[in-house]
């Protein structure tokens, strides 16, 4: 038991009674004070019981001279009978579990059941006269006083508590007060247990609707993953699905409901569902979020969600993604290297805005490789933070190929574990504080078998796009984390982020950025180019001294190893080369 030294504690303070009802130092004397402390320190140990056996073993540390409780079942009310469901030293004296009564009896528990009012009889002349033909249908040696209370759970008298009592007993004002109360405490604990078992049943439907990912579709792999917290539940908040739409295409979707608790479960069940539903119809990923955005809030205005939705084309690897308040996807390129992929993206579902706004990001999915949504306890998983916990996440799908897709969802697991597990020993679990989502899909091979693309970013940033510079450098630099010469990996960030700056301030343009690293290690190649459709041909300046621009064509020309301008059909590309084996300056 979860609270066994809470429950220790009323233990040690009903043993304070004494055998006899004696004063003891310490002890509360009998009368009105002592039924109230009786009260109070059952309530307190009731509340930390989750059964009612339990509660049943609590309500008999009452027994004592002034309440000489012998025995106590629980009878429930079921179609035409009452039935034992519970019971505390009766079958001791000749009680059953099997134990039904007709409801058409006429008898103390039945009147109870369909009155909704207590039954007390406070001796055997008291059950004889008022209940005849009940009287001689159970055995009740030793019992000489009985009470029978309705317990009300859900707004319904749902079952009948009987207590038994081995003396007669004077069912004064302040003995029925104490034993309604008593009632109700156990009332409330049967609801407890009873909402314990339905949040259970819950959490395993949505598990085993959870544990299965449909197969994906030619030219798409997917493999999934789910961990819960361990919190009592086996789902909470957290989820991914995939559904097949028209035309072949793949939709895919990951989020993650605030909070941990059944009620949460319950809202993602929904939210699933309606996004499934909303993606079936037809809408594209904004109008998806939309859609779900104001459905959650219509649910639950105090809760939110975050999410990503994605419609993917197998024949061409195209991916329409939308993102709402949820952790970036990572792009894990063939040859391990792993890329933060920066997603525009609109606030959580369900935040009630005027103005709905999740803009579609647009990447393709080439050959071999993987994209990766997860929730944010993969990332937060062990107490680390968004950024070194994406570290740990890129350690972890740098090894191996992305072949065995399914071994690469393992070992992403695998990655909150305690790194201080000995080689060949036990490993130990992290816990984590937040459930675990995790959705991989990988590019295949449509036609015959072709070496594996070198590794390559392709961004594009829009004119109001002016903070996706700082993004585009993040990505720039992930590109080269193996790079030998850490001065070249400055230089690169440093050109590619003066080019797509120049084509923000002296266009009305968008841009697009391409690099390529190609080669062996140590002897690698980077080519960046950076295309928009401006005709404007940039020409090298000679800027004054306190000039604020005007450098860009200057620290190509002295920082790259080659570089130069290429018109296109429409506008122009801007290119440069840095060799990784190239001498030290340009």
């Amino acid at each position: 038991m979860e609270h066994a030294a809470e429950v220790r504690q009323v233990e040690d303070l009903n043993r304070m009674r004494g055998p006899a009802g004696t004063a003891e130092a310490g002890r509360v004397a009998d009368g009105p004070h002592r039924r109230e402390y009786d009260l109070l320190t059952t309530g307190h140990a009731l509340a930390l019981v989750d059964s009612l056996h339990e509660a049943l073993a609590v309500v008999s540390r009452l027994s004592g001279p002034s309440l000489p409780l012998d025995s106590q079942v629980v009878l429930r009310v079921g179609g035409e009978h009452l039935h034992c469901v519970d019971q505390f030293d009766f079958p001791a004296r000749g009680g059953h579990p099997g134990l039904r009564i007709p409801l058409s009896t006429d008898g103390p528990a039945t009147r109870a059941a369909l009155t909704g009012r207590p039954v007390f009889l406070g001796s055997p002349d008291q059950y004889r006269s008022r209940f005849p033909s009940a009287w001689n249908l159970l055995s009740r040696e030793g019992q000489r006083a009985w009470a029978y209370l309705p317990l009300v759970t859900h707004g319904d008298t749902t079952a009948v508590w009987v207590a038994c009592f081995r003396a007669p007993l004077e069912m004064t004002d302040d003995v029925r007060a104490l034993l309604t109360a008593v009632a109700r405490l156990i009332a409330q604990t049967m609801e407890r247990s009873e909402a314990g078992e339905a949040e259970l049943a819950l959490s395993q439907s949505l598990r085993t609707s959870m544990s299965r990912i449909g197969p994906g579709v030619t030219g798409l792999t997917l493999a999934a993953r789910y961990v819960p917290t361990g919190r009592g539940l086996m789902v909470g908040g957290d989820w991914y699905d995939s559904l097949r739409l028209p035309d072949g295409r793949l939709g895919l979707v990951i989020g993650d409901v605030q909070g941990h608790d059944v009620h949460a479960a319950r809202l993602m069940s929904q939210l699933r569902t309606a996004i499934h539903a909303y993606a079936a119809e037809g809408h594209g990923p904004d109008a998806v979020l939309t859609r779900a955005s104001h459905f959650l809030a219509a649910l639950d205005e105090d809760r939110f969600a975050t999410c990503v939705y994605l419609e993917a084309d197998p024949a061409t690897g195209v991916l329409r993604i939308a993102r709402a308040g949820h952790p970036h996807p990572v792009l894990r390129l063939p040859d391990g290297t792993s890329l933060l992929k920066h997603l525009r993206g609109g606030l959580p579902l369900g935040l009630r805005l005027d103005e709905d706004d999740y803009p579609v990001t647009t990447l393709t999915l080439h050959e071999g490789e993987v994209l990766m949504l997860c929730t944010d306890g993969l990332i937060e998983a062990g107490g680390h933070d968004m950024y070194s916990g994406w570290l740990r996440v890129r350690d972890a799908l740098a090894p191996g190929t992305p072949g065995n897709l399914e071994g690469l969802a393992d070992r992403l697991l695998k990655a909150v574990v305690d790194p201080r597990t000995p080689e060949g020993g036990r490993a130990t679990t992290v816990r984590s504080e937040d459930d675990i989502a995790l959705l991989l899909v990988r590019r295949d091979a449509l036609g015959p078998h072709r070496a594996p693309p070198g590794r390559r970013l392709v961004l594009a940033l829009e004119q109001d796009q002016a903070r996706g510079l700082s993004e585009a450098r993040v990505e720039v630099r992930g590109l080269l984390h193996d790079w030998s010469r850490p001065g070249q990996v400055d230089t690169a960030v440093l050109l590619a982020s003066e080019l797509l700056g120049n084509v923000l301030v002296h266009t009305d343009q968008a841009a697009t950025l391409r690099a390529a690293v190609s080669g062996s290690p140590g002897h690698r190649l980077l080519r960046v180019e950076v295309t928009d459709r401006s005709d404007e041909i940039p020409h090298q300046r000679t800027p004054g001294e306190l000039s604020s621009s005007g450098r860009g064509l200057i620290l190509l020309d002295l920082l790259a190893h080659r570089w130069n301008v290429r018109p296109e059909p429409e506008g122009k590309t801007v290119w440069f080369e840095l060799a990784e084996d190239g001498p030290e300056e340009a």
